[in-house]
């Protein structure tokens, strides 16, 4: 074999070090976190960059690629705390794990929909601040996804800031009572006592949001209203926010008689998981057929959330993922 004239070894490129010095106006503490939780975060984004920060100067070197995402995740991170967002490590793994050529992460994450009881609600992921987007722009919007990705919270944020905006005069919040069947008349107790197990979630929500003391008040003057699916027949909500939460357990019917409702003046947000329908064997969920019909109608909007979205415990995005798998392989309904 002639080894005079073999090709060099292709040189693997040598460790990128960038310096970044940090401005004297910026909060450390808010950017790396207490104990420096952040920092920590920051660090799992690219295990394999060597970070070292030494007062207000940051230093990392590692693979040029590594550090890029590193230096602008800080750079995001720099800005959401200088717009007065609270940075968490799970803030710092969404920044790191949006895709630049979706935008800004500060301008998606950094955008308030509701400061309420010292805690503002704003879209943590890209979808969300999509979803978010459809919701000011269009006067009905689908929301449909997995557990977990903010489909109702954010909704119910948008309501009450309309409703503290003045830009509607009360807040309609329904969902259907399949596991009674929607025969509410046939349950014992007051009204009330018969729909609060099928509400229950919508109040939680509500009581993040406002003062826990203004609820009663706000729903004994029907400025809220919190009610299952079959009180909405018949009426025409008017100057409202009106939101159709857990919506994959209406029949095709059932969607068409709320959505028949909306008045003037009036938006309306429907929310559902179309893997969770609880309807009985047979029976057409009304939101897995509902984009086919009025897909074509303009000031309609469909935004569909995924285990990316996902906001609530780490583990709660892998097990939609697992289910989503199972499902597709094999054929199970979940």
């Amino acid at each position: 074999m002639d080894t005079d004239h073999a090709a060099p070894a292709a040189q693997t490129p040598g460790p990128t070090t960038v310096r970044l010095a940090l401005p004297e106006t910026l909060d450390l503490v808010a950017l790396f976190g207490p104990a420096e939780a952040n920092l920590v975060a920051l660090e799992k984004l690219a295990p394999d960059v060597d970070v070292h920060v030494r007062g207000r100067d940051v230093a990392l070197t590692g693979p040029e690629e590594s550090v890029s995402v590193l230096v602008r995740t800080i750079g995001e991170l720099k800005r959401l705390v200088a717009a007065g967002a609270l940075i968490d490590p799970d803030t710092v793994a969404r920044v790191g794990q949006i895709d630049p050529s979706a935008g800004a992460a500060s301008e998606m994450l950094g955008t308030g929909i509701l400061s309420s009881r010292g805690r503002t609600v704003r879209p943590k992921t890209f979808g969300q601040h999509e979803y978010v987007r459809a919701i000011r722009q269009h006067t009905i919007t689908f929301g449909l996804g997995p557990a977990g990705t903010g489909k109702t919270y954010l909704a119910m944020a948008m309501a009450v800031g309309a409703l503290q905006a003045r830009e509607v005069s009360r807040i309609v919040l329904t969902r259907p009572a399949v596991e009674a069947g929607e025969r509410l008349g046939f349950l014992p107790g007051t009204l009330n006592e018969k729909i609060d197990p099928y509400v229950r979630p919508l109040y939680d929500a509500l009581h993040d949001m406002l003062e826990p003391e203004r609820i009663p008040r706000l729903l004994e003057s029907g400025t809220i209203e919190v009610a299952p699916l079959a009180y909405m027949r018949g009426r025409t909500l008017n100057d409202a926010f009106v939101i159709l939460d857990e919506a994959q357990n209406t029949t095709p019917e059932q969607m068409k008689m709320f959505l028949t409702r909306l008045g003037f003046g009036s938006r309306m947000v429907v929310t559902g998981d179309t893997s969770q329908v609880d309807l009985p064997h047979g029976t057409t969920s009304g939101l897995r057929i509902v984009q086919d019909i009025l897909q074509s109608i303009d000031d309609i909007a469909f935004c569909s959330l995924t285990s990316k979205d996902v906001v609530r415990h780490a583990l709660v995005s892998a097990i939609v993922d697992a289910y989503d798998l199972w499902t597709g392989t094999s054929g199970g309904r979940a």
